[in-house]
């Protein structure tokens, strides 16, 4: 299955008008709820791909997924959410989506990149406490909101949210200790009915006039 949005841009047919970037854009939310029905991997690799294309200070490209499927994401959810704290949670659909992404960066990508002849100059490769900004974890941001964008376009709900026990993932998945772990995304097809909400969701969205700052702050 192979979204608009994926098949122009795979097809360099970006000004298609069947495409409506923004229509995938409001459509997009975060989904609670999944069926137990089995996802195309094809299908999240070619969303890993798209994301990919995220840009990234000096295509220093640090951007890590590791992904879980079938008995994995049990693995996941046992180190993530103990049986104690499974009683009485508030979404018990979510630990049936099929897929579980953790999505990370790699410092070190920015440190070697910026060591380079063209980049040196910049004393950016002498150590993470000269950038001005952690952009590792912006880079991967982005990625990370592409694939979000790109899971939407071919209909499969997504939930990204804050992991717990860290310790325990790197330690049950190896992640090395260097790799820092953005969060963790749910994926699958929604389950029939209405979605939960989470508390945030009755919050009023900002205005486009609240955010825009025009010549001065």
């Amino acid at each position: 299955m192979v979204g608009p949005w994926l098949k122009a841009l795979s097809s360099s047919a970006l000004a298609s008008k069947s495409v409506n970037f923004a229509d995938i854009v409001r459509s997009r939310r975060m989904s609670r709820s999944f069926s137990d029905q089995a996802v195309d991997p094809a299908v999240v690799t070619s969303c890993i791909d798209l994301a990919t294309r995220a840009p990234s200070a000096g295509k220093s490209q640090g951007w890590h997924v590791l992904v879980l499927e079938n008995e994995s994401t049990q693995r996941y959810w046992d180190v993530a959410l103990s049986p104690e704290r499974r009683e009485g949670f508030a979404f018990p659909l979510l630990l049936q989506a099929p897929v579980i992404v953790i999505s990370m960066c790699d410092p070190t990508a920015y440190l070697e990149r910026y060591s380079e002849p063209d980049k040196k100059a910049t004393g950016l490769g002498e150590g993470l406490e000269k950038w001005p900004a952690p952009y590792w974890t912006i880079d991967a941001s982005f990625a990370t909101m592409t694939f979000l964008l790109a899971l939407q376009d071919v209909k499969l709900g997504a939930l990204f949210f804050a992991h717990s026990n860290e310790a325990g993932l790197r330690q049950e998945f190896n992640i090395p200790d260097h790799i820092e772990i953005l969060g963790t995304i749910a994926i699958g097809h929604e389950a029939a009915g209405p979605q939960p909400q989470g508390r945030s969701a009755k919050r009023i969205r900002r205005s486009v006039e609240s955010v825009i700052h025009q010549k001065n702050w």
